[in-house]
């Protein structure tokens, strides 16, 4: 079995670039929430638990996964635990955004919002603690795995902080025409 440094070490450069994306875009997002009071588009604090904290936690999660894979660990088992955590922890955390948006009652979720909210991020933790669990005994094919995982959470949020921004700007766009502006 190779050894956890010279195998993790190959990623950094990968990592490097996606967690420095992911924690740029975080930041991006808060101004993304700006606009949302601003625009008081959102009515209550659960459109915001089913709309925008997932996309903070989905950036979030892919830059702990960069700073897993970055660190100096000496065993991958040790990298394996955390990630393993990480992708039970986002399963859970799906399922109580699945929970929010269907309390809430400001926007009904159409096939795309399940696909983009729900679905890719249920595939994307489930496949995260898979990968840990085989870390260990097939890691070639599991960092590749992990780094998919990051891949797709980070277009998720991407997509997710898009869609968000494109929801509130034509919003705020029929307010205006119609008189109604928010304010």
């Amino acid at each position: 079995m190779a050894e956890a440094p010279l195998l993790l070490r190959e990623w950094t450069d990968f990592y490097v670039i996606v967690g420095s994306s992911a924690g740029a875009l975080t930041g991006l997002q808060f101004v993304v929430v700006a606009l949302i009071a601003e625009a008081r588009a959102a009515r209550s604090m659960l459109e915001i638990r089913a709309f925008g904290t997932p996309t903070i936690v989905h950036f979030g999660v892919v830059l702990f996964i960069s700073a897993v894979a970055t660190a100096p660990w000496h065993a991958l088992s040790s990298a394996a635990v955390c990630l393993g955590i990480c992708g039970a922890g986002g399963v859970v955390y799906t399922l109580r955004v699945l929970r929010h948006a269907r309390k809430q009652s400001g926007y009904v979720p159409d096939v795309e919002y399940w696909i983009w909210y729900l679905a890719l991020p249920l595939a994307a933790y489930a496949t995260l603690l898979g990968a840990a669990v085989a870390l260990d005994r097939y890691p070639f094919t599991s960092l590749f795995v992990v780094a998919a995982v990051a891949l797709v959470l980070l277009f998720v949020a991407i997509h997710n902080a898009w869609d968000t921004v494109t929801f509130i700007a034509v919003q705020r766009w029929h307010g205006k025409g119609e008189g109604n502006e928010p304010g």
